[in-house]
């Protein structure tokens, strides 16, 4: 890979933001009130779903999608301003927190103000209007074959680079955008800062999107779980995918895994919906296994609701947020704990067989003398699970503060249905 990851993105998190339905006001203000919690939950990296204004022509709803942009260097008078947004950033730093923002390079909004200024910068259909070719009908698509519009689009990106100081872009549909774009950008605006990169795109599927990209989605892994939970797959299938992952070139790619984000629970449901009792292992998941969890706002309470895309939905927050000390010790350990490095060489992980090879997924992550020990339950049996391979728990402490096991035996462990436990080499 011809780009050099910045050393804090290997053990991150990231926790996205939809600041609409965060709050009441859904601005940045009301924001700024959640953001001391968040950084004691542990959470590293915000990623502000788009922060630009939303067209109005062939809006969706009485809001309109972030995704339909109306000016790529201007913010969402719903938010607030550019310089709320900059003390925002600068309160992050302070909170030792990053900030990404969502790019949408594909498409804008009908009525964005290139469509005035700019015109060439779009496709056309046969009858000579703007349009988008996959079918949404609140965006029209860029042409990528204009070099004007790759340095305007560059050049607006490098805008909230120089204004806000922010620390990656997440971006939107990646692989709908030619990759010797994102080359392009990249290139570009490093000699600015250097960035974390996060593709909306599939290493399964776009595996050289991650030549440029420093992590990407893990639909494919997704879609197997929601699979497993609702079709009654086997862990066989499951095991597949994964090891499918580890084969992708390039190796030093990492993996975000996520159980939710603003599609997910907006159109197929909460991780509640899809997975129900399945929703925290995989929680546990998602921040130990080689890669990077993903977020969604209000997972922590847990919000149990879809949230509107087009109107305002807030979410319902209270005084109790039941899995802040579930994720803070999760996202505490993937940050600080050598062993959990993503995409590392000095970081092996391997799978510890059990007696329960079809309900139990069983994995070990070492780094020199550090390691740690995975077991999670993916049935609704309790069991007695026996390990095997050599692995005798007395030399490794339980992390109690998450789960509930009984660990009597070196090579024994019970775990509740849909349990989960977690060891540390002492």
């Amino acid at each position: 890979m011809p780009f050099e990851k910045l050393e804090w993105v290997s053990q991150t998190n990231v926790y996205e933001v939809n600041l609409r339905q965060y709050t009441k006001a859904g601005n940045f203000s009301a924001f700024r009130e959640h953001m001391a919690r968040l950084a004691d939950m542990g959470v590293h990296t915000l990623w502000f779903m788009p922060l630009t204004p939303i067209s109005r022509l062939h809006r969706k709803g009485s809001m309109g999608s972030y995704y339909a942009c109306a000016d790529y260097t201007a913010v969402n008078p719903e938010f607030g301003t550019l310089d709320e947004f900059k003390e925002l950033v600068s309160y992050a730093h302070e909170l030792d927190m990053k900030v990404i923002i969502d790019w949408v390079a594909n498409h804008t909004g009908a009525d964005h103000v290139w469509t005035v200024e700019h015109p060439d910068f779009y496709i056309r259909n046969h009858a000579g209007e703007f349009f988008d070719k996959h079918g949404w009908d609140d965006v029209i698509d860029l042409d990528y074959s204009n070099k004007t519009m790759r340095l305007e689009m560059i050049r607006c990106m490098e805008f909230w680079i120089r204004e806000c100081n922010i620390d990656g872009f997440r971006c939107d549909m990646a692989m709908l955008v030619p990759i010797d774009f994102w080359f392009e950008a990249r290139t570009a605006l490093e000699k600015k800062k250097k960035l974390f990169w996060l593709a909306e795109c599939d290493q399964w599927n776009n595996p050289e999107y991650l030549d440029v990209f420093d992590a990407a989605y893990t639909w494919t892994w997704m879609h197997a779980t929601q699979e497993f939970k609702q079709h009654h797959k086997t862990i066989s299938n499951l095991y597949h995918v994964l090891n499918g992952y580890n084969h992708l070139k390039p190796h030093d790619s990492i993996k975000a895994w996520f159980t939710s984000n603003h599609d997910e629970n907006s159109w197929n449901g909460t991780e509640y919906e899809k997975y129900g009792e399945m929703a925290l292992p995989l929680a546990v998941f998602s921040c130990t296994w080689n890669g990077i969890p993903l977020l969604y706002s209000g997972q922590e309470l847990p919000n149990l609701k879809r949230l509107a895309f087009f109107e305002k939905d807030e979410i319902a927050w209270g005084p109790d947020v039941k899995l802040h000390e579930f994720y803070k010790t999760l996202l505490s350990l993937k940050r600080d704990h050598p062993a959990l490095e993503a995409s590392s060489a000095q970081v092996s992980t391997h799978i510890v067989h059990t007696d329960h090879g079809d309900k139990v997924i069983c994995y070990s992550r070492r780094a020199g003398h550090d390691e740690i020990v995975v077991m999670l339950n993916l049935s609704e049996w309790p069991l007695d699970v026996q390990i095997f391979d050599h692995l005798n728990l007395d030399g490794y402490a339980n992390l109690a503060q998450i789960t509930t096991i009984r660990h009597t035996h070196p090579y024994m462990v019970s775990l509740p249905s849909w349990g989960f436990g977690i060891w540390l080499k002492k």
